[in-house]
């Protein structure tokens, strides 16, 4: 009788120490999902294991290897806040990982796939990179103080820009291979990017429209750039191999004598040709809309629109880029917070005087862009997703049925988020 309840109590300690916390995660889709991000916040994990304040989670596959993943501190509080780990599904597959525990120092490290730069010039012509910034006013004189003129972000698809200054207009980067590549742009190793090179190159004119994925403000049915802000300033939150993420802030934003604030939170993760952003309007009042829009000026062919899976999309396929090529764009909302589509007018009103920024031919007036708008609820963010592919870098981007192909994978992927039990 002893000896049996000694061996049941060994058998109960033994089992005890060889079991790991686990966490498992559900595609609940019947396709294939490759480079999706999986978040857990601190509490969720602190419900599995105990950590230490200088303890971090990894997390190990079915057959014992690391996962990608990383701790990030979004709220810049000096505590983490969220685990970001990157998973590949088969068809309805669920997956189980082991969560283990290591020091901060020894966190491992994984491949980078995704990257965000603003390097400021300095006294000898160099970029040094910074982690916040102020960009400057254009109400005295216009001064490119940005490498690439911009904040830069990408992964291994493709590369985007913002322009740091009072024109507020994104553009982007065509890439042919997954290096990142923004670091080095527009510096004596990559000293170039308007014309064709082997990583890629700059592929859309913007002129004086909202580019790729610019934002304004439709109030009474007129558009105002959020553009030439009393405030205007670069926050990055975090950067990393599994995503980056950092917030555009302004301050001072005038729309019909108010003066209004706005934040963009944009995130790029592994693996997709778009990038995530939420925007908060404080100041809005009822009837207004958040809007995001595409560049129509090289497009010769109607902008689409289609609703599928919660999601209202409108984009637009041409011979439109920059190395006469096939370039797709495109916005995609929730359905619920959907409003207004249209397109602006064409003229340039650059040339009819309404000059901001004379050294680059720009308006402040909105032209030559297609737009969504969405519901703007005074200080709640209003999620959309933007879109971009090149015909040079595969095939399938080289037809709008290709690219609308993808569009539609993405919408019913993000309609179906993975299911963490």
């Amino acid at each position: 009788m002893k000896k049996n309840l000694l061996f049941f109590l060994l058998t109960t300690i033994l089992f005890s120490c060889n079991t790991q916390p686990v966490v498992t995660f559900t595609n609940p889709l019947s396709v294939e999902r490759t480079d999706e991000v999986v978040i857990l916040t601190k509490n969720q994990l602190t419900e599995k294991i105990s950590l230490a304040e200088n303890q971090w989670p990894v997390f190990k596959d079915e057959t014992g290897n690391l996962v990608p993943s990383q701790v990030d501190d979004l709220n810049n509080d000096g505590n983490w806040d969220e685990v970001a780990v990157l998973l590949h599904f088969e068809p309805n597959e669920t997956r189980e990982l082991t969560i283990e525990v290591v020091t901060k120092d020894s966190y491992p490290v994984f491949e980078k796939r995704t990257n965000l730069r603003l390097g400021i010039i300095q006294e000898d012509g160099s970029y040094k990179e910074v982690d916040s910034y102020e960009a400057l006013p254009c109400s005295d004189s216009f001064k490119i103080i940005a490498q690439a003129e911009s904040v830069n972000w990408e992964n291994d698809k493709i590369a985007f820009r913002n322009y740091f200054d009072c024109r507020n207009v994104k553009d982007l980067f065509g890439k042919l291979q997954p290096e990142l590549v923004i670091d080095k742009i527009h510096t004596p190793e990559l000293p170039g990017y308007h014309e064709l090179a082997d990583w890629g190159m700059d592929i859309l004119h913007c002129g004086s429209s909202l580019g790729s994925g610019g934002l304004a403000l439709m109030r009474n049915d007129s558009l105002y750039r959020l553009g030439s802000t009393m405030e205007y300033t670069y926050q990055k939150l975090t950067e990393g191999p599994v995503r980056s993420v950092f917030e555009l802030r302004y301050r001072g934003w005038e729309v019909e004598g108010e003066m209004l604030e706005a934040v963009e939170h944009i995130s790029v993760y592994p693996g997709k040709y778009w990038f995530e952003s939420d925007v908060t309007v404080t100041g809005c009042t009822p009837g207004d809309q958040i809007v995001t829009g595409i560049v129509t000026s090289q497009l010769k062919r109607e902008p689409f629109e289609f609703k599928q899976d919660n999601f209202h999309c409108i984009g637009t396929h041409d011979v439109q880029s920059l190395n006469n090529d096939e370039l797709g764009m495109a916005v995609i909302v929730p359905g619920t917070e959907a409003g207004k589509t249209g397109r602006t007018t064409d003229i340039n009103f650059f040339e009819l005087g309404y000059k901001t920024v004379v050294e680059k031919n720009f308006s402040n007036i909105i032209s030559e862009t297609c737009y969504i708008g969405q519901n703007c609820n005074d200080g709640v963010p209003a999620k959309h997703y933007f879109f971009a592919v090149w015909g040079l870098e595969q095939d399938q981007w080289k037809t709008e049925e290709g690219f609308k192909t993808y569009l539609r994978e993405e919408m019913n992927k993000l309609s179906n988020q993975i299911v963490i039990q």
